[in-house]
């Protein structure tokens, strides 16, 4: 079972349990009220309201597990689970893969993957997506099982405290072998337009990059992200004249003959366990068809 347990120290002696729950926990009202309600929040193994009156050594303990359903159907499907606890799973999402539904994607998500993993583990857990990559791009994607944990995770997220680096590979040879693109990012108000580009009316967004490797008139450059724009990371790439390869939207529509989508992998994620706080370093290898490309422009 899930739970967060605290034990109350002398200096939150005579204050109410809902005070100690978000100011000594950090847990969102949101959170409070459900488990309140459910009857999942206990102070020395009975339930509680919440304008409970804390004594010293009181055993708070909170069950984070409660009866949740989505509109998604389980699918059996084979995933590459690189690290997984009570609180979060971290999945290489493979290329070609929506990650949730949509109306055109009904099936065959990373999401109807994970409901029936979960549920073929006895884990009553619904997908809380943390992360989330575009289609064509694989890689590392973070999932909470709980409620507690997508919230400080998400929060840490807003802040810019996860690290999450990439590789790519792309056309030409960059000028520098490192720098900074600091360059905002714009989407334009037409109807249908997915493409983004670099306009002063944007948000501000900010790629670092180092190049790994230099191929054949192409380059293997690592990016870590500092802000999280929509193909941040195509766009930037693109506007210094060095687009990804298999990018049509960015780049050249030849491409689609030697990669059948841009060659770019989430390949790299630092973060701290929302429970333990423990540093997480998490790593996934390149996947057949970008290491195929870089086979290829070595010769």
């Amino acid at each position: 079972m899930s739970t967060l347990e605290k034990c109350v120290e002398k200096s939150f002696e005579g204050r109410k349990i809902r005070e100690y729950l978000k100011e000594e926990m950090g847990l969102s009202s949101r959170l409070i009220r459900g488990a309140a309600i459910d009857k999942r929040i206990l102070v020395n193994n009975n339930p509680v309201k919440m304008n409970y009156v804390l004594k010293e050594n009181d055993n708070i303990l909170i069950n984070l597990i409660k009866k949740e359903s989505q509109n998604i159907e389980p699918e059996k499907m084979e995933l590459d689970i690189v690290y997984e606890d009570k609180d979060i799973i971290v999945v290489n999402k493979r290329p070609n893969m929506v990650v949730h539904p949509t109306k055109r994607y009904q099936s065959g998500t990373l999401a109807n993957g994970l409901l029936y993993y979960f549920r073929e583990t006895n884990q009553n857990c619904i997908v809380r997506l943390v992360s989330r990559l575009d289609m064509d791009t694989s890689g590392l994607i973070i999932i909470a099982k709980n409620q507690y944990a997508h919230m400080e995770l998400s929060k840490e997220m807003q802040q810019n405290n996860i690290e999450k680096r990439y590789l790519t590979i792309v056309h030409g040879h960059m000028e520098e072998m490192q720098g900074t693109i600091d360059k905002p990012i714009y989407r334009p108000e037409e109807e249908g337009n997915m493409k983004r580009v670099v306009d002063d009316r944007g948000q501000r967004s900010i790629t670092h990059y180092k190049v790994v490797e230099r191929l054949k008139d192409a380059d293997l450059v690592e990016c870590l992200l500092e802000t999280g724009r929509t193909h941040q990371i195509r766009v930037h790439l693109s506007s210094l004249g060095h687009p990804i390869f298999g990018d049509t939207l960015y780049g050249y529509e030849e491409d689609s003959e030697i990669m059948k989508r841009q060659a770019l992998h989430a390949y790299g994620l630092n973060f701290k366990s929302p429970r333990t706080k423990e540093e997480l370093e998490l790593r996934a290898k390149l996947p057949d068809d970008i290491q195929q490309l870089l086979e290829m422009l070595r010769v």
